[in-house]
């Protein structure tokens, strides 16, 4: 699903929180006066409560990424489907981002009763050790557009090419005229 709105992008975190990254990734995002939304990992929200806290009190929304990172293609649904109800309670949103953005037909039927199932329009990269963070920062930079939702990741291995694009990025919207906003937690 993809959320369309004159003038805003959306920047989407998954996987954390986590201690090295997120209070880093929180003081960017307000240095530009822009917000986003989290896919937090139940687990992470279980072991960094603080962490929920403080995105929460910024204004940031929050969605669920499951419990524990299953692939729902190597999944079976009955073991699938109770690892997202255990990170929605976690978590306590109704957005929801599969890992890998992979669902099974029937996971998809199930979710979207009680999900807003969300994917992305632009991935860089930023947890790929193959790539330089200049290939990370062009693949944003130089597609994109109002509406896209941007998939970043809120982990010890993106750490290197988040650093050094998130805010170039920033910057670079700022310029552009796109608002970073946060996608919205209410509604199916």
């Amino acid at each position: 699903v993809l959320f369309r709105s004159t003038g805003a992008v959306y920047l989407t975190f998954d996987d954390g929180p986590t201690p090295e990254q997120t209070g880093w990734i929180l003081d960017n995002l307000r240095e530009y006066g822009a917000k986003a939304t989290f896919f937090c990992l139940g687990q992470q929200a279980a072991r960094h409560p603080e962490l929920i806290e403080c995105i929460r009190s910024a204004g940031h929304s929050l969605g669920h990424h499951s419990y524990s990172h299953p692939n729902g293609w190597r999944t079976p649904t009955a073991d699938y489907l109770p690892d997202i109800e255990k990170g929605a309670q976690q978590i306590g949103s109704n957005l929801f981002r599969p890992p890998y953005g992979m669902l099974r037909p029937a996971q998809y039927r199930a979710l979207s009763k009680r999900y807003r199932i969300v994917g992305w329009s632009l991935m860089p990269g930023d947890y790929d050790h193959t790539i330089s963070s200049e290939t990370c920062y062009q693949r944003v930079a130089g597609n994109i557009k109002a509406g896209d939702i941007v998939c970043l990741h809120d982990n010890v291995k993106s750490s290197e090419h988040l650093r050094a694009c998130l805010p170039g990025w920033l910057k670079l919207f700022a310029e552009k005229g796109l608002s970073c906003q946060a996608l919205p937690e209410t509604g199916i």
